[in-house]
């Protein structure tokens, strides 16, 4: 994934025709509320399956077809955005670097970073449709059931995404929780800056000298952490897509209460 994968607003201004931009948004959002310049409209529940080929990703047909409508080529460089704080264009990057796409970018502190202090449109983009090559990825972070079954017995630090209150009705034995949102700065929107982040993950035990396996439910807030933490330079991180729907429809250990929660 591409190293400098958070980009500020005024890094996107000065690369705008550089670059393709993908609003994730609603269609309605897209349209009614405006849009960056040259942005293409790629709505989250469009990329998002329960039948894909894994777990929750849309299928590499599906997929290939979704960009290759918005005229995106395997190797553009692509910048996205929402405006729930990164979590959903996270997401979108994530399943694009699944399928084999490398040059990856996440607008910092979402929609209104840019809003705020530029110019937005509701013109539709000129859009010429590509074929769209799907390939596969030089090195997956994906893991399955039994990759990570193996792992709570490893020492790999799992890690839990979800709310607190969701990780104490039940989380998989040992794992640390870690709200994605703790990321975020409420204000700004973006990430919180570098040290303060760092410093957020070594007290629960996430450093860049371990092996990391992140989950949640359905993959969607793991894509948060996932873009973060390897913005922050983490190498060994590793992406459970099933998370905790395929892990407990296979039966996986389950426990309750707040034990990897922080005092």
């Amino acid at each position: 994934m591409t190293e400098d994968i958070v980009v500020s607003v005024d890094w996107l201004a000065d690369h705008l025709d550089e670059v393709r931009v993908v609003d994730v948004r609603d269609a309605w959002e897209f349209d009614g509320i405006g849009h960056l310049p040259g942005a293409v409209n790629v709505p989250f529940d469009r990329f998002r399956s329960d039948e894909g080929d894994e777990g929750m990703l849309p299928g590499a047909e599906r997929w290939a077809a979704l960009l290759g409508d918005v005229g995106i080529d395997r190797d553009d460089a692509i910048v996205a955005y929402d405006d729930e704080h990164g979590v959903f264009a996270a997401r979108f990057l994530v399943t694009a670097f699944l399928y084999g796409h490398e040059t990856l970018h996440l607008l910092d502190g979402d929609f209104s970073a840019w809003s705020r202090e530029r110019e937005t449109t509701s013109e539709a983009p000129s859009v010429e449709p590509s074929t769209y090559d799907v390939r596969e990825p030089a090195a997956s972070p994906l893991v399955d059931f039994e990759a990570v079954r193996a792992a709570l017995d490893s020492d790999a630090v799992v890690v839990d995404t979800r709310e607190a209150w969701e990780y104490e009705e039940g989380h998989l034995p040992g794992a640390v929780q870690l709200d994605w949102r703790e990321l975020v700065d409420a204000e700004t929107r973006g990430l919180k800056p570098d040290a303060e982040l760092e410093s957020l993950l070594a007290e629960r035990g996430i450093t860049p000298d371990r092996r990391v396996v992140l989950y949640c439910n359905t993959a969607r807030r793991i894509s948060h952490t996932y873009v973060a933490l390897r913005h922050l330079g983490y190498d060994a991180v590793d992406f459970y897509e099933g998370s905790l729907t395929e892990w407990t429809e296979r039966g996986g250990p389950v426990v309750e209460g707040a034990d990897g929660n922080p005092e």
